[in-house]
């Protein structure tokens, strides 16, 4: 092989190590017999796994997580779906600026949004009444607005890729409206509309800055625990929750991926 050749792999790999490198540390470490990390470890337990189990915080905020991202994904999408078709097949003014809008929180850090939103539902709350903050409601709106960018985006990106002529080809061979969406739009937006389940799923469990400005008593997700356990403890048992959440997501890409490419729709 060239040396260009060689120096090219070679940086992958440096590359691919910096990115599995993290994961693969914290996955060791949740084996460790002892509670005190040290090195080399006086040898392997899977007790802090149960252990972690065994913590009714943790099996709580788990299945929570899980709620609140399938029904957040589940809206966002929806509604993502909707407004990147009226984007892409609308033909209203301000479409482009709508596009900006929707995309937006992807630009804000997450402390920046939860507090945004924050006072947003303080504001609500004061104006009509209504008691939004700190409560599974809330949670599931402010997770769904992660999901509306990502569904833009990513349907936005199907509709693109199809374009205009094959639903033309289609009306001219006589199909209705309803029949032209129904068999060839909607099936071209599947990879876009799968991938952005994922995507806004995957959001929505691990997200962290953003939830710890919205959840209240008994509304504690996966990573909110996860940082809570950290302020009193040091033993593995965080390193044993943090590779079953990335197994959970390595498994949802791999399972989605094998019926949508998903290369094919985020490249």
């Amino acid at each position: 092989m060239r040396p260009t050749t060689v120096a090219r792999r070679a940086a992958v790999a440096v590359v691919y190590a910096a990115m599995l490198l993290p994961l693969v540390t914290v996955a060791w470490l949740s084996f460790f017999e002892q509670p005190i990390m040290t090195f080399p470890p006086e040898g392997y337990s899977l007790h802090w796994y149960a252990n972690a189990w065994s913590k009714p915080q943790f099996a709580s905020s788990f299945m929570l997580s899980l709620q609140l991202a399938a029904v957040s994904a589940l809206l966002g999408v929806s509604t993502g779906t909707v407004a990147a078709y009226a984007i892409e097949r609308g033909s209203f003014r301000g479409r482009r600026a709508l596009a900006a809008l929707l995309l937006s929180p992807l630009a804000f850090p997450g402390v920046v949004l939860g507090t945004g939103i924050y006072v947003f539902f303080v504001q609500i709350d004061n104006t009509i009444d209504l008691h939004i903050v700190a409560t599974l409601p809330g949670l599931i709106a402010a997770h769904a607005l992660l999901a509306i960018p990502w569904t833009v985006r990513l349907v936005s990106a199907s509709l693109q890729g199809l374009g205009r002529a094959p639903e033309e080809a289609a009306a001219n061979l006589g199909a209705r409206p309803v029949t032209v969406f129904m068999r060839v739009t909607l099936p071209s937006m599947r990879a876009g509309i799968v991938a952005a389940a994922v995507f806004s799923f995957i959001a929505s469990f691990e997200n962290l800055e953003m939830t710890m400005m919205l959840t209240g008593p008994g509304y504690a997700t996966l990573p909110v625990e996860m940082l809570s356990y950290l302020n009193f403890n040091m033993d593995p048992t965080l390193a044993a929750v943090g590779t079953v959440q990335t197994v959970l997501i390595a498994v949802l890409l791999l399972v989605a991926d094998r019926f949508v490419s998903l290369s094919r729709v985020t490249s």
